[in-house]
């Protein structure tokens, strides 16, 4: 290199882009930054905030840019009249950067061509880009031939955007954004920079204020509190082909699905992504769950929160490691034969002034009507459903945690929220929509295309709905008009929260006054069929004072262990998958805590009452493997012909009995006792067809906890009539137990 410092004349600079460059207004800095052919010569203007010199490496020579004041630099490189290049080319160039007497050489972020394509840009602007995490967001590539990393950011009403991070010294005015036409998209590429960088983009809003963001398509983000974004590229190499390629061999309401929730961050406190890849697999492979269930991971700031007021939805919580991490963990449940479910938030989003609301000056993400904006219950901002390139946001992000991160669903949360324009508004606050109903009809729309464009992509996925309504169609196809007129959402699955609340109700109440709500157990078959149900017992259930699961139930402490069991008897065998919260299936007596975790002491071998706790746990791994090696019991969760009453209105006993049918016709009868007495000798009404049945599981085993009171051997039906049945079975009840038979 040449250090000759030939000195050049300065580049003439107009006084309002050096203006809207200075106060981050201009839209196409890359028309005044960079370099441009003129008559003289190339000019070149660059802008370095807090920079003490300047200089352009060229032709292996250094030549001194001139100083212009606020950081802008310039100079007009003279035509080589010697042969060089011809007037209107650009000739080849470097910066060469001075800080606190210390030189930098780096690419001229202004020298490059816009690095997002036409086609990316017009699915954009159509609302319609599915893979839209690869158009937007912060993307470290080669363009031009050149390594570094691309920022595009959607900002339509901003009127400069410029983008930040630890590169800069956090300076907004250092790197501008030019603005890609009528999309509202703006664009940078930074050469030199790559993953691990921080950023955030700094918008001039509509009134000449600016404001400092996260980039809502972030990848990855800086640990909580800390707010940036952080540039992030995978290398992850999955190992789950086989998972992959098998998952859609049978559709979800056709096979077994027995569900462990879980909240990552509080599982185990304190492990790991990786971590937990090794403990829970191994935990949830024990147990015999066939899925797990992971509340939100998605990016958010108040812990307290568990993950449902989200902030980066595109980024798995920095909390527990980076996003190949998550990926990871995975990665590890499939190759166990697990699948993941993750809990998904597009109902909501809290109003920080770092991310969302309000984001680039104007209503962007939310609606500008604030009857449709503010979330009463959580002080949170709803999404704009009306609004084609929110709506794309939303949808591209379902596809993208279940196409990057290969997840087998998604649970929507808080689905009736977003479907009722009056959700819990009063009279006033709220509008109707234009025809006059409280029905979210944009909401509706939107439901509709993530489930369809998810269902169409990826095959062998699930959603499922947190639905606590009535609302007709949920998990009815897309193109099924119902008698409201409206298409079905699209669902595949939702959960039955009515089960949950009067079944939890019945076992709540002592033994000796469950007779008189006998239909709080025997109502959910009357509508058990309008949908394709889970049966949660979710966290939901055993927080904010409601109490665990064996502390709501009545009685001593052997009591409510054996009505725990029963219960849980009652629900493996019931119509509907299941969905079990962590910590219930060992009886945890404490409410659940995000900042305590599980009260795993009760596991451990030198606790008093470990052998009653292991004991629960041991049912659940019975049920959960009898459950999966019986096609009784979940391939007709869907029909009619899966299920048929036995005793529905044995109320002054306690005890209900049904019969679960495979698709073949193979029989499973089920019967629980909710009351503490053994009942010697029930008759129960069978079908004629069976010779002999013999016990298969039973809540009430020494094994799990129990009194030890069970049927030895084979039972042979009487010809002897009971329950609209010729032939009968005379059975042994125990006490507040759950017992299946079936044919031996």
């Amino acid at each position: 290199m040449d250090t000759t410092r030939t000195s050049v004349p300065p580049a003439p600079l107009d006084a309002r882009d050096r203006h809207r460059l200075l106060s981050g207004t201009h839209h196409d800095p890359h028309a005044v930054l960079g370099a441009h052919p003129g008559p003289a010569g190339t000019a070149f203007v660059v802008l370095r905030p807090y920079a003490q010199a300047v200089a352009l490496l060229t032709g292996g020579r250094c030549v001194p840019l001139n100083d212009m004041g606020d950081g802008l630099f310039s100079g007009v490189l003279p035509v080589d009249s010697s042969g060089g290049p011809p007037r209107d080319a650009i000739p080849g160039y470097r910066l060469r950067v001075t800080y606190d007497g210390r030189d930098f050489d780096h690419e001229d972020p202004y020298r490059f061509l816009p690095a997002l394509g036409e086609l990316d840009l017009h699915l954009i602007g159509e609302g319609r880009h599915e893979e839209l995490w690869r158009a937007l967001g912060a993307h470290p590539m080669v363009h031009q031939g050149v390594p570094g990393t691309r920022f595009t950011v959607w900002a339509p009403h901003a009127r400069g955007v410029g983008v930040c991070g630890d590169f800069s010294s956090w300076d907004g005015a250092a790197h501008p954004m030019r603005s890609l036409g009528s999309t509202g998209v703006w664009e940078l590429f930074v050469p030199g920079l790559g993953a691990g960088a921080r950023y955030k983009f700094d918008i001039t809003r509509p009134d000449g204020t600016r404001t400092l963001r996260a980039d809502p398509m972030a990848r990855r983000t800086e640990v909580p509190p800390a707010t940036a974004s952080v540039v992030t590229e995978s290398s992850y190499d999955w190992g789950d082909a086989e998972w992959m390629a098998h998952r859609a061999d049978r559709p979800v309401h056709r096979s077994p699905f027995s569900v462990y929730e879980v909240h990552a961050a509080s599982w185990r406190p304190g492990l790991s992504y990786r971590e937990l890849a090794g403990q829970l697999t191994e935990y949830v492979t024990a147990a015999g769950f066939t899925h797990v269930e992971l509340m939100p991971v998605a990016e958010y700031p108040f812990s307290g929160s568990w993950g449902y007021q989200v902030t980066g939805f595109y980024a798995p919580t920095a909390r527990l490691g980076t996003p190949d991490d998550f990926r990871h963990l995975v990665d590890t449940l499939h190759q166990a034969g697990i699948g993941v479910i993750l809990d998904w938030v597009p109902a909501h989003f809290p109003k920080d002034d770092w991310a969302l609301a309000a984001f680039d000056g104007a209503h962007l993400y939310e609606p500008g009507d604030s009857r449709r904006a503010e979330h009463p219950d959580w002080g949170t901002l709803t999404f704009d459903y009306g609004r084609k390139e929110v709506r794309n946001f939303l949808v591209a992000n379902a596809l993208y945690w279940c196409e990057e991160f290969h997840l087998d669903g998604l649970r929507v949360d808080a689905v009736a929220s977003m479907l009722y324009l009056d959700y819990s508004r009063e009279d006033g606050q709220w509008a109707p929509n234009e025809s006059g109903g409280r029905e979210n009809l944009d909401a509706v729309a939107f439901l509709q295309e993530m489930n369809a464009t998810l269902y169409r992509r990826c095959p062998g996925v699930v959603t499922i709905a947190e639905e606590s309504t009535a609302w007709n169609g949920v998990t009815r196809a897309t193109h099924l008009t119902g008698p409201d007129g409206l298409g079905g959402l699209g669902f595949g699955m939702k959960w039955n929260m009515g089960w949950s609340h009067d079944s939890l109700e019945y076992v709540g109440r002592d033994p000796v006054h469950r007779r008189h709500h006998h239909g709080e157990m025997t109502f959910s078959m009357v509508y058990a069929y309008s949908e394709n149900y889970v049966l949660p017992l979710s966290h939901d259930e055993v927080v904010h004072g409601k109490r665990s699961l064996v502390s709501k139930m009545p009685g001593d402490w052997w009591q409510q262990r054996a009505n725990h069991r029963a219960y849980l008897g009652f629900m493996w065998a019931h119509p509907g998958k299941q969905l079990l919260f962590m910590g219930q299936e060992f009886a945890q007596g404490a409410e659940w805590s995000e900042e305590h975790g599980l009260d795993w002491r009760l596991l451990d071998p030198g606790y008093p009452a470990e052998a009653d706790h292991a004991g629960v746990l041991r049912l659940v791994r019975c049920l959960n493997l009898a459950y999966r090696s019986t096609p009784t019991l979940w391939e007709q969760d869907t029909e009619p012909a899966g299920f048929s009453w036995v005793a529905a209105d044995a109320a002054e006993d306690n005890v209900l009995a049904f019969l679960r049918f495979a698709a073949d016709g193979s029989p499973l009868l089920a019967v629980c006792n909710f009351s503490p007495v053994v009942r010697h000798d029930y008759a129960l009404g069978v079908p004629d067809a069976v010779a002999v049945w013999r016990e298969v599981l039973n809540t009430d085993l020494a094994l799990f906890g129990g009194s030890d009171v069970d049927n030895p051997g084979p039972l042979k039906p009487a010809w002897e009539p009971a329950h609209g049945r010729p032939a009968s079975l005379r059975v042994t009840l125990p006490p507040l137990a759950t017992v299946w038979l079936r044919p031996e």
